[in-house]
């Protein structure tokens, strides 16, 4: 881990550790059959990505439009020196444009080009599911979802997909318009 990490993501990382944490009970931390990620929605869909996938959690850098590009292209951010494309992650699987807001927030996904950003509609945190949660992908894996969610959950009456950010990166059409 970087030691010289932002007073935010220092933040994040202590709320991921301490929801984690359930007093007595320790050795469920990382129990056999439990999955952890980072929970978020976009849209109706409540979806969860593998710690490994989310560089970052950021608010919404300041976009820079790119002339030409799909609509769903929000343009480019300055992210600590570094321009990311900011993709309307939304809009990209939907077709529906996110209405931007001041406590925005983006994932910052690894590509194999660099990092892109994706807007999400609302961060949960960390959520862990067990085997016993899992369902059929059919609720929340419909229309172009489908090709990204791997698994899915139910947890008190709500339905987590497991979404791949992996895969969204490596998806032809994404890497175009965010190369």
């Amino acid at each position: 881990m970087n030691q010289h990490r932002d007073p935010f993501a220092m933040l994040l990382d202590y709320e991921q550790r301490s929801l984690a944490h359930v007093a007595g009970l320790p050795e469920q931390f990382d129990a056999p059959g439990l999955w952890r990620g980072v929970g978020y929605r976009v849209g109706e869909r409540r979806l969860a990505s593998g710690f490994d996938e989310v560089v970052e959690i950021l608010p919404l850098p300041q976009i820079t439009p790119v002339p030409g590009a799909q609509p769903w292209m929000l343009g480019v951010g300055n992210v600590r020196g570094n321009l990311l494309p900011i993709v309307d992650l939304r809009q990209f699987l939907e077709g529906e444009r996110t209405v931007l807001h001041e406590s925005q927030r983006v994932l910052i996904v690894r590509q194999p080009d660099g990092n892109v950003a994706v807007t999400i509609d609302e961060l949960y945190g960390q959520r862990g599911f067990h085997d016993e949660q899992r369902i059929d992908t059919e609720p929340v894996a419909q229309g172009r979802y489908v090709h990204f969610i791997e698994r899915a959950y139910r947890n008190a009456d709500q339905e987590w997909g497991v979404f791949s950010l992996a895969r969204l990166a490596r998806t032809p059409e994404f890497r175009q318009a965010a190369a």
